[in-house]
């Protein structure tokens, strides 16, 4: 199976069969955090407002405008998996496992709420 293909089966799984349970359970929540702090932080910052260590041009994504929080959770997924074209944000396919992304997600997701 394709790696992004496995990446959608689990955000469908994830999205839609699970309709009653929370995305950002607490232990998914932690998980991310930290995964977030890990990998996320120097570029995004962290509150994930774009305002890491690193700068880049065009700028890195401020994970908590609506222009990123309305996109869908397979668009963010992939925006993680395969990385976003014309910008510093890479791939990270082969760095984190497709549970580690949907954590780092729901993490994402909880960012808003801070801004």
């Amino acid at each position: 199976m394709k790696p992004i293909l496995g990446l959608f089966i689990v955000l469908a799984v994830v999205v839609f069969l699970l309709p009653d349970r929370s995305l950002a359970e607490e232990g998914d929540s932690n998980k991310g955090r930290a995964l977030y702090l890990k990998h996320c932080e120097i570029c995004h910052g962290p509150e994930g407002k774009g305002d890491g260590y690193t700068h880049f041009n065009p700028p890195v994504a401020d994970l908590t405008v609506s222009r990123i929080q309305n996109k869908t959770d397979e668009e963010l997924g992939e925006s993680i998996h395969m990385g976003v074209a014309n910008t510093a944000m890479g791939m990270w396919r082969f760095v984190l496992s497709d549970e580690e992304i949907i954590a780092i997600l729901v993490h994402v997701r909880s960012l808003a709420a801070g801004s």
